[in-house]
């Protein structure tokens, strides 16, 4: 009896006890079986006594597929010799026996199957890769040249990502596989696909919304019992053929992308009205979705260095891949995607090879900005990248070699670093227009900052405010200041050196910097450079303001000393005192602080969040 007509249990425990009977019984074909354990003898047994060739699994797995999994060459041959179906293809993914071989490195079994016939081009329906695919990855060379002998073609994509052959090997660091890939004329020039994620969004919630009104018509039609009512499967299918259909037109397209970002700006809404979650104070966050915007177009170089597989980069270099081609998806280089994964050992092998240290992303970032960021990333939710831990070369290394072969110290950025962070924002802080001067304050790091301003720095550049999604909060503007217009100054150096963005957000939780180096950071700004101490931001905070949310007293005083006045307000109202009385939920008073402040003038408002 075979199991290929039964489909799966929804639940595996109860299709695996399904097996398990039938196995005890005796009602299970043992063919697959047998090839799948690697016993040829057994194999010889079955086939001698009338068993079917191509029987399979409930998965679709054959003899052969076992075979050509496990690499059993010897049971694959006795089985293609005895009528065995190269073009067999598995319930999910219609991956062939090919498929497997290639998959695995299994080089005999590959040359086995192609030459009983197998088709070199034929793709899964699971992502569309081809055995070339698989055979790249797995960096079997004599796979690879063996399908490539059969008619595979070098520059065949999947269809996920629009991957080549040379993608998938170079992304695994498959050296030899891309040299192979190469000489047989892959291009190495082809990049993956593009995607456009406001628009990927906004065809998203398009097709929500299809599914949710065919869905909501057959809960009419269910009249006075609707209460109760739940889709059938036939319903549940129809509403998820309404989600796959295209968008009708153009008009539907704009109105979805509306509708979208409708949506993003009632989020930022709720979040600003929420003063536990997101005080509306400094920080004018843009959606995940904007600032990322595209992602993708990537190249095999790019894949190859992404992943620090130098050996691989090399040989695409040596093959003539462009240096210096940038993804299609947001502009990023080789040598800032060296830097920006922190593989600081290849971005200076780049840079010796005459990539261009002042080519920059769609978001601004360059090596020089990457190299300081990388280096001083903050904590996050998600595990930030730690290769430059690795390195033989230091992150002040990489920006001294890049600030030497003539990468502008001033430099910003267009847009607010998303990986920064990720989508969970502890700083609360908005990067555009950012230098890398900027950075390497906000890291309280003086060196850094010494290196740039010998190499031309700007220490006075700020960041620049964006455009706010976040209404009013009508309260109007208690600073006293004329108004900031979106693109004007944000936040300078000295903010950042400060501690911006402390009283607004949990950046203790995650900002990382230089140790103990808040006052050298100041004195440097202050003393070297002539920072005003009573420079204000776009949202009326001084430097007072930031010390005074960290429960600095040191830094006040010398603030004060060097004229800083502790009586001015935030645009929204808080004075120094204020911002040393847990101005945001969890975060405690400083009563030193607040003692201080309150003692040279300043007002407390006793508006202490974590106080209620």
């Amino acid at each position: 009896m075979s199991l290929a007509g039964i489909r799966p249990s929804a639940r595996p425990l109860g299709a695996l006890c399904l097996v398990l009977v039938l196995t005890a019984a005796g009602l299970v074909d043992t063919l697959p079986d047998a090839a799948r354990e690697g016993d040829a003898g057994e194999v010889r047994a079955l086939l001698q006594n009338g068993a079917d060739v191509n029987a399979a699994h409930a998965d679709g797995m054959t003899a052969l597929h076992w075979a050509a999994e496990a690499g059993h060459a010897e049971i694959a041959q006795i089985l293609l010799s005895a009528g065995a179906d190269a073009e067999s293809v598995t319930r999910l993914g219609d991956y062939t026996p090919l498929h497997l071989a290639a998959r695995n490195g299994h080089a005999d079994v590959v040359k086995a199957l192609l030459a009983s016939g197998a088709d070199a081009n034929a793709a899964t329906t699971a992502g569309g890769a081809t055995a070339l695919h698989f055979a790249a990855s797995a960096g079997s060379v004599s796979s690879v040249e063996s399908l490539l002998e059969a008619g595979a073609s070098p520059n065949v994509r999947e269809s996920s990502w629009g991957q080549t052959p040379l993608i998938f090997a170079a992304a695994r660091g498959r050296t030899a596989a891309v040299e192979a890939l190469l000489e047989s004329g892959a291009d190495p020039s082809l990049t993956s696909r593009v995607l456009d994620l406001p628009e990927r969004y906004a065809e998203d919630d398009a097709a929500e919304e299809r599914r949710d009104e065919v869905l909501a018509e057959f809960r009419a039609e269910a009249g006075p019992d609707a209460r109760d009512w739940r889709p059938t499967p036939s319903q549940v299918q129809a509403a998820v053929v309404a989600a796959r259909a295209p968008v009708a037109s153009p008009e539907e397209m704009a109105a979805a992308e509306r509708a979208l970002e409708a949506r993003l700006e009632l989020e930022a809404a709720e979040e600003a009205a929420n003063p536990q979650q997101a005080p509306p104070t400094q920080v004018e966050p843009q959606s995940f979705v904007q600032v990322v915007g595209t992602l993708g177009g990537m190249s095999a170089l790019l894949h190859a260095v992404r992943d620090g597989h130098g050996a691989a980069a090399v040989a695409l270099l040596d093959a003539g891949a462009g240096i210096d081609q940038a993804s299609a998806g947001d502009g990023t280089t080789a040598v800032t995607s060296a830097v920006i994964n922190g593989h600081f050992d290849l971005a200076l092998e780049l840079l010796d090879r005459g990539a261009d240290p002042n080519r920059v992303n769609a978001g601004g970032i360059g090596p020089l900005f990457a190299a300081l960021n990388t280096h001083w990333a903050p904590k996050a939710r998600y595990p930030q990248q730690q290769a430059y831990r690795q390195q033989q070369a230091t992150y002040l290394e990489v920006a001294e070699a890049l600030l030497a072969a003539g990468a502008d110290p001033n430099q910003r950025l267009a847009k607010h670093v998303w990986f920064m962070e990720y989508t969970f924002s502890q700083l609360n802080i908005n990067m555009t227009g950012a230098t890398p001067f900027w950075r390497a304050a906000h890291a309280l790091d003086v060196e850094a900052m010494e290196l740039l301003v010998a190499h031309g720095a700007d220490p006075n550049i700020p960041t620049i405010k964006v455009p706010s999604r976040r209404r009013s909060s009508g309260g109007g503007d208690l600073s006293g200041l004329p108004a900031v217009a979106a693109g004007g100054p944000g936040v300078f150096p000295i903010h950042a050196a400060s501690g911006h963005a402390y009283g607004s957000g949990y950046a203790g939780n995650s900002h990382r910097h230089v140790p103990d180096a808040w006052m050298p950071a100041m004195r440097y700004l202050v003393e070297e450079h002539g920072a005003d101490v009573n420079t204000r931001d776009a949202a009326g905070y001084t430097p007072v303001h930031n010390a005074a949310a960290r429960g600095d007293t040191e830094m006040i005083q010398y603030l004060v000393a060097r004229g800083g006045d502790v009586l001015v307000v935030s645009r929204v109202g808080q004075t120094t005192a204020d911002m040393a009385n847990g101005p945001v939920q969890r975060i405690q008073p400083f009563p030193e602080a607040i003692a201080l402040l309150v003692g040279l003038g300043a007002k407390n408002n006793f508006n202490c969040l974590s106080c209620q």
